[in-house]
């Protein structure tokens, strides 16, 4: 590695926009979550697809690890430079290109957050749904096939994203996809990027499918004396089609845990939060119908949030339940993972994660995307403490397990980065060694993100 000579031509090429004082290396070497602090060597803020390929070209002559950065949000260590070299900050590329409101469908630069994206919209009565609960940067989003509380109803990235404009490992741009809702024209690259976690190629725009804003919204939340209980509710409400937009789980431990972050007054039980979206005639239905159903489960404290303002506190609150959580051990970190299942085993994964989290004497709250199968859980953990980092692996790697003998992945939207590499081969099999031989096609140098997703020296 030619590092020295790498930034002396990246200097030439981006001036002040590449840095390499200390502040801003340790900031691009941070994670949410548990990992230990990579900073890079350096990091790049280009402002175009032209300066990013000026960018790779020069660190492949070089052999300069290239790691994209976008907000930092993902969870799996996905954008720490573990081995050095150049942190690519995206987020100076955060502009709406292009409008295309007829086709729904908007032109993006990689680092808009999806809530920049959606005020940008408000306009056009159109927005884009994909709610991973962080106001992550929409190419992080795709590179990490993100998803969210809106999937069961809008799905995730992969079926939102239409079209990409990726810089590849040896600096060509390409492009992949286009704005038909289909084509039969060749292998699927648009697919292949997305959840690739930017180890194939660098994204530096994409073409959306956007959504019309409902007429009307109606959401609740109601409580319930057992998870099997919440947990089979979902299950009913989907078989028995009632189109929901989002339908959430949290435990007895995470309503208390709301209670403290914002001053409600949850039974500490399991709690559903339910959405619909739709006319005013089918969300009036779909809610009536669903709380038949909950009725029938024996939920009870059903409360219906009427207006914008209700909502919009709902849903903040679900979102920040892993701020909340964490400070409901001050000091702690957290260990966030998560696992996705067949509906029909749903019940069972959760009932045994909590067990196996009480038996580890181990802090940690299960929430989840139930409508998808997905859940999570944060190990709540003291940073001096070995043993109990440990016994959360433990519990971690038992959950990863649970998943692959029901049927399920080892990750339903967090992605692998370091975090879930040691699960790909139990997953994947020998599908794991065609990862790599992508992998080593599109990148034989190894510097796209190396060290995360496949395994290559």
């Amino acid at each position: 590695m030619a590092l020295a000579e790498a930034i002396a031509e990246l200097e030439g090429v981006l001036g002040a926009r590449l840095s390499t004082a200390r502040a801003e290396r340790d900031q691009h070497g941070r994670s949410e979550t548990w990992f230990p602090d990579a900073p890079p060597d350096a990091v790049a803020f280009p402002e175009s697809a032209q300066e990013v390929s000026e960018i790779v070209k020069i660190c492949a002559r070089h052999d300069v690890p290239v790691t994209a950065w976008g907000t930092g949000t993902s969870l799996e260590g996905h954008a720490l430079p573990i081995r050095g070299g150049i942190s690519l900050d995206l987020t100076r590329m955060d502009r709406v290109l292009e409008i295309l409101a007829e086709d729904m469908q908007v032109r993006v630069q990689p680092g808009i957050t999806r809530e920049a994206l959606n005020t940008d919209l408000r306009a056009t009565g159109l927005f884009f749904p994909v709610d991973p609960g962080a106001n992550a940067s929409i190419g992080g989003m795709a590179a990490t096939r993100a998803s969210g509380t809106t999937t069961v109803r809008y799905g995730s990235m992969r079926d939102n994203v239409m079209a990409l404009e990726v810089v590849m490992a040896d600096g060509r741009i390409i492009r992949t996809g286009s704005r038909a809702k289909k084509t039969a024209a060749g292998y699927d690259l648009t697919a292949l990027m997305l959840g690739s976690e930017g180890t194939l190629g660098v994204i530096t725009e994409l073409t959306l499918k956007l959504h019309g804003q409902p007429e009307a919204i109606s959401s609740a939340v109601c409580a319930f004396d057992t998870l099997e209980a919440a947990v089979e509710t979902v299950q009913l409400t989907i078989q028995m089609g009632i189109p929901m937009a989002r339908i959430e789980f949290v435990d007895d431990l995470t309503a208390q845990i709301f209670n403290e972050a914002n001053g409600t007054n949850f039974p500490a039980k399991p709690h559903l939060l339910i959405e619909f979206h739709g006319s005013e005639q089918a969300v009036a239905e779909a809610s009536e119908r669903f709380g038949e159903v909950v009725a029938d489960m024996g939920g009870a404290d059903f409360q219906w949030a009427t207006t914008t303002e209700e909502r919009n506190r709902l849903w903040r609150m679900r979102h920040g339940a892993y701020p909340a959580t964490i400070a409901h051990r001050p000091g702690c970190m957290g260990l966030v993972t998560d696992i996705c299942v067949p509906i029909s085993r749903l019940a069972e994964a959760v009932s045994a994660t909590k067990r196996d989290i009480e038996a580890a004497g181990l802090i940690g709250p299960v929430v989840g995307h139930v409508g998808d199968g997905n859940f999570h859980s944060v190990l709540l953990l003291d940073p001096e403490d070995a043993d109990e980092f440990k016994r959360a692996k433990e519990v971690a790697g038992k959950m990863a397990e649970r998943a692959l003998a029901m049927g399920g992945t080892v990750t339903g939207e967090h992605g692998i980065g370091m975090g879930k590499i040691g699960y790909m081969r139990a997953e994947h099999g020998a599908g794991w060694d065609a990862m790599a031989q992508i992998k080593r096609a599109l990148d034989p140098q190894n510097i796209l993100n190396p060290g995360k997703v496949v395994e290559q020296n």
